[in-house]
């Protein structure tokens, strides 16, 4: 009987993660959409691979811009972009956020 509780107890335990990990998956989505939408020119979509990876805990999200154009986003703890890698055909940055990004929503 104690190891069913056990159980039972850890089955909530890792649900109850899985859904904090998911919520924070689509915070940094929304972050990192608009991110892109609003500091680059001529973005028709934004799509994101299933899997991100957290090496060291810093959510990595890698996708596709246009379909085409591969990126991986490094995201902080407070859902800010802080890292950008880019693939070839990524549309070029907005004028007016050459010198510094642009103001996007970040996911709250």
């Amino acid at each position: 009987m104690k190891k069913l509780g056990f159980f039972l107890s850890f089955i909530i335990l890792m649900g109850c993660g899985v859904n904090q990990d998911t919520e924070r998956i689509d915070r940094a989505k929304a972050s990192v959409e608009s991110y892109i939408i609003n500091n680059y020119q001529n973005v028709e979509s934004v799509e994101f691979k299933d899997s991100p990876s957290a090496p060291m805990g810093r959510l990595v999200l890698e996708g596709t811009v246009n379909q085409k154009a591969t990126f991986n986003i490094g995201v902080n703890d407070d859902f800010t972009v802080g890292s950008i890698g880019m693939g070839e055909g990524f549309p070029e940055p907005k004028e007016e956020c050459k010198e510094h990004s642009c103001d996007y929503e970040v996911s709250e």
